[in-house]
């Protein structure tokens, strides 16, 4: 029993590393997508997810708080609303997602785990927006209220689109790199409806791409 809570501890340790370390990698080297306020792509949420995915919601949450404390502390420039938003943000796509996984370990149960986090987390932050944005940028809420959907919503939907594309392209190795290091027991995404992965990251992928041009032209 202790050996076991000792790997889950290093495992959750490993993600919480990688996923600060992406976060400042792409926060330092990549300008922001909307530069007022400044939002950032950052593929953390697919670490946090992996951790949810082997342990559960409320390891995703943990790893969330951890990753995005550091971050307030090293390159965030947006101090306690930050963290808060951070948190919320990762939480409610990854919570679902890893909630409906856990109920059933199979590629379908991911697929569907991922879509509804993206559903959350765009109709969550769009709200989040509105309400928290004004605090802390000191923007009119009519101003935020008129970024919502050209901007907002679309940046939310690419971030989680990309991201649920990037977990189901690199759950597995991964994985097998972790199970490989004794760290943790094989884990099952299902080898069924294969065809429905792919269709779902094709779809994905079209829609970030779409979007990411949006914001680019």
């Amino acid at each position: 029993m202790t050996n076991s809570k000792t790997k889950k501890l290093t495992t959750l340790g490993m993600l919480c590393a990688m996923a600060y370390t992406v976060t400042v990698i792409f926060t330092s080297a990549i300008p922001p997508i909307v530069t007022f306020p400044p939002l950032y792509f950052d593929p953390k949420d697919v670490v946090i997810l992996l951790g949810g995915f082997l342990f559960g919601p409320l390891s995703a949450l943990a790893i969330s708080a951890i990753v995005s404390f550091f971050e307030m502390l090293s390159v965030s420039t947006t101090g306690w609303w930050g963290l808060l938003m951070n948190i919320v943000s990762s939480c409610s796509f990854v919570i679902p997602a890893s909630f409906i996984y856990q109920k059933r370990k199979t590629l379908t149960a991911a697929i569907l785990g991922l879509s509804v986090g993206i559903i959350t987390v765009v109709t969550v932050m769009t709200l989040w927006n509105y309400i928290v944005v004004p605090y802390y940028t000191g923007f009119p809420r009519e101003a935020v209220a008129a970024m919502l959907l050209p901007v907002f919503v679309p940046f939310n939907l690419f971030k989680a689109g990309l991201n649920s594309v990037i977990a189901l392209v690199m759950f597995k190795p991964i994985v097998t790199a972790l199970h490989k290091s004794d760290l943790i027991e094989p884990a099952i995404i299902g080898k069924r409806s294969t065809k429905a992965k792919w269709i779902f990251i094709i779809v994905m992928t079209y829609i970030a791409a779409v979007l990411l041009s949006y914001f680019i032209f």
